[in-house]
This record gives C-alpha cells, sequence and structure tokens, in this order.
C-alpha cells in the first residue's frame, strides 16, 4: 500500500497543473488598431511605435515574434536549464526524490520508476536533516513556502520578458493629426513621412509627375484667354520692413502659359528683400522695369478679364489697381475650398496638397508658379465656381 502522504502530493500536483493549463492559454487574436492619442503619454507611445516601425524596416525584419511566442521561447530555455528531478519508490516503500542520473542520497546507484513527469517546481527532498521521514504538516508548510517563491520567481520573469518583447507596431498603429508630411520628413526622415503621406492618401501617380506637367497644359495656346491669374512677389520697406511693395508681376494665361512677367523698379529705399519666402535678391530688382510702366501693362491686360488669384487683395494693393468683383475669382475666399480643407483663410500651398496632390512654395517663391497653382485651382471648379457667380449677381440684380 502507498504512503498517505503520496496521495495527497499528488492531488496538489495535479491541481498545480491544471492552474497552469487555465492559466497559461493562447494569447487572444491581435487587438485592433489603436485610437488616436488622447493623453500625452499615448502620445509618447505613438512617438515611440514609430521610430520602433522605422527600425523594424532598416533591418529588414517584416515578421517580428509576438510577445506570446517570446515568452514561450524564454519558459522553455528556463526549463531546461534547471536540473529535473523524480519522484520514485525505494525498496524500503519510502518516497525519494532522486536527480535524473537515479542516484540516492547515499551514491549508491539504484533504478527507480519515475512516477510523474519532470517538473522543476517539485521539492527536492521528502526528508528531515536527519534522514528520518518528514510528519506532513512541515512537508506542507515547506512545500506551500516554495510553491510561493517559484511561482513570483517566473511572474516577474514572464513580466520582465514582456516588457522587452513587445510586439512591433505596424503602419495601420501609427497616427498622425493633420501633420504637414514635410514637417515629419525635416523632423524624423522620409521614411515616416511617405507613411503620412500613405496614410493621408497623397501617394498618388499624379503627385509623381513634375510641377510643370500638372499645372501648364502642353500644346496650348500661349496668348492670352478669357481668364488669367496673377501673382506678386513683395519686398519690404519702413524702418523695419513691414510695409510692401510690388518687386515682381506674373500673370498666366487658362492653360497656365506665362504671358507676362516683370520685375519692378523700387519706388523706396528696400529695408527687406525677404529672399526666403521672395525669392527676389538686390540685383533683379535694380535692372527692373519702371513701377508706372508695369503698372499700365498690367491694367491692359486685366481689362474686361477674368482675374483669377490667390488673395488677390494684396496684389491689387501693391499694384495700386482696382478690378470689378463680379470678375474675380480669389481661391482663399471660395467657400467649397474652404469647406473642404476646414480652414477659414486655407493657403495657397494648403490647397494644392489636399486638392492638387502637389508640393508648392517648397522653398524660395515663384510668381510664375504660384499663377499656375491658382489658375489650376480654377479650372478644376471652373463650371460651378462661374454659375454660382452668376446666380449670385442674378439674385442682386433682381432685388
Amino acid at each position: 500500500a502507498e504512503p498517505a502522504g503520496l496521495g495527497e502530493d499528488r492531488k496538489k500536483k495535479r491541481r498545480r497543473r491544471k492552474g497552469r493549463k487555465a492559466g497559461g492559454g493562447e494569447a487572444q487574436g491581435p487587438a485592433a488598431p489603436a485610437a488616436p492619442p488622447r493623453s500625452p503619454q499615448e502620445f509618447s507611445s505613438n512617438w515611440k511605435a514609430l521610430q520602433e516601425l522605422l527600425k523594424q524596416k532598416e533591418n529588414g525584419s517584416d515578421k517580428p515574434l509576438s510577445t506570446c511566442q517570446t515568452s514561450t521561447k524564454k519558459k522553455q530555455l528556463l526549463k531546461a536549464g534547471k536540473s529535473q528531478e523524480v519522484a520514485a519508490v525505494n525498496g524500503n516503500g519510502n518516497v525519494v526524490h532522486s536527480k535524473s542520473t537515479n542516484k540516492t542520497d547515499s551514491g549508491s546507484a539504484k533504478d527507480s520508476l519515475p512516477l510523474s513527469k519532470p517538473k522543476s517546481t517539485e521539492v527536492t527532498t521528502d526528508k528531515n536533516l536527519n534522514g528520518t521521514k518528514s510528519n506532513g504538516k512541515g512537508c506542507k508548510a515547506k512545500k506551500k513556502n516554495d510553491i510561493l517563491k517559484e511561482k513570483g520567481d517566473i511572474k516577474h520573469k514572464r513580466r520582465k520578458a514582456e516588457e522587452h518583447t513587445e510586439q512591433q507596431p505596424t503602419e495601420a498603429e501609427i497616427w498622425f493629426d493633420d501633420v504637414d508630411p514635410k514637417d515629419i520628413e525635416a523632423a524624423i526622415g522620409p521614411e515616416a513621412a511617405k507613411i503620412a503621406r500613405r496614410n493621408l492618401g497623397l501617394e498618388t501617380d499624379q503627385s509623381k509627375q513634375s510641377l510643370e506637367q500638372v499645372l501648364v497644359k502642353e500644346k496650348a495656346s500661349e496668348g492670352l484667354t478669357r481668364a488669367v491669374a496673377m501673382d506678386c512677389e513683395m519686398v519690404g520697406v519702413g524702418p523695419k520692413g513691414e510695409d510692401s511693395i510690388v518687386a515682381r508681376v506674373s500673370i498666366v494665361n487658362q492653360f497656365g502659359k506665362c504671358v507676362y512677367d516683370k520685375y519692378v523698379k523700387p519706388t523706396e529705399e528696400v529695408t527687406d528683400y525677404r529672399t526666403a519666402v521672395s525669392g527676389i535678391r538686390p540685383e533683379n530688382i535694380k535692372t527692373g522695369e519702371d513701377f508706372k510702366t508695369v503698372q499700365k501693362e498690367v491694367a491692359n491686360i486685366l481689362n474686361g478679364r477674368i482675374l483669377v488669384g490667390h488673395a488677390l487683395c494684396n496684389d491689387l494693393k501693391v499694384l495700386f489697381l482696382d478690378h470689378p468683383k463680379k470678375k474675380i475669382r480669389d481661391t482663399q475666399r471660395y467657400k467649397p475650398f474652404k469647406q473642404r480643407v476646414k480652414h477659414s483663410r486655407p493657403s495657397l500651398k494648403l490647397l494644392c496638397e489636399k486638392l492638387l496632390n502637389i508640393q508648392v512654395q517648397t522653398s524660395e517663391h515663384c510668381s510664375i508658379q504660384d499663377a499656375q497653382a491658382a489658375m489650376k485651382l480654377y479650372t478644376l471648379e471652373k463650371k460651378k465656381w462661374e454659375a454660382a457667380v452668376k446666380n449670385k449677381f442674378n439674385n442682386k440684380s433682381s432685388k
């Protein structure tokens, strides 16, 4: 007959095994993509996730191990490293635990029969220091302390493993809140900007084309058309360079072809050339055309035509010209454009990015390119825009 203590030990071992099976189930399926960050901590984790994704792409590791897989591998290594112990019955019927070498405490080799599978959490001995059978109470207390200690170690190791083996982020988990891809490229790099453009839907075949192909219609008329677009570059005058005077005037026709482009000789002393934005340098305007001549030539071109541009009030102001409101098409003030980009005073750069998928004003501004961009935006909505203007003035005249 087997000792009473052995039956209790087996029951406890079974309970422990069942508890491990119940607690160590398969990891749940992949979580849904994270929602946009709301707190500073979440913004920090989003930044870290982006950095991890970029590192992953650099190393070429497209298939990272999940947390569950890496923690399982660590457990297997820990188990292999520990010496396995086997419970057996000796010739006297006493329960002893021998190591996998099957040697007893006295050193004599005896063939023992394994009664259970090797476990790293089993107690090393059931004997007390005198070599006699230990009583039930002392053995139970010792086993309980050892089990609690082992469980604590396993939890600590598992937590440590999970901290160091977090699952690598995917592109879908990276979140951008209307951040300009150019700013992302300057701060982080081209790879991050590429991800941002893809998430914002800005990567299209059209964006790969040159600006010239997008803004100018090939084999089109180079003369004046019913609608023309104008843009001016300005320089600063006055003590702090806060006041503006015209330095360059460019006009394009309905197909984006340049029909007029002249630098203007300053009428006052220039205190700020604003070169980083205007692209104007002293040598450009030093040999420029006289202001009165430019003013007269521009007025003749605009006469009776639809004038297209962006924030045209500023351009007309520096030229000291006026134009009928009925014939002005300002891309900054067109309501459908403002609604689409969700901005009350959108910049030309923003409109081109959102509506044309092109980048303009990336460095020094060019008045020809800005006029072409404004004309392209106008032609995009020409029919609707003209119909809206017609209805507006018809309603005013009927009243």
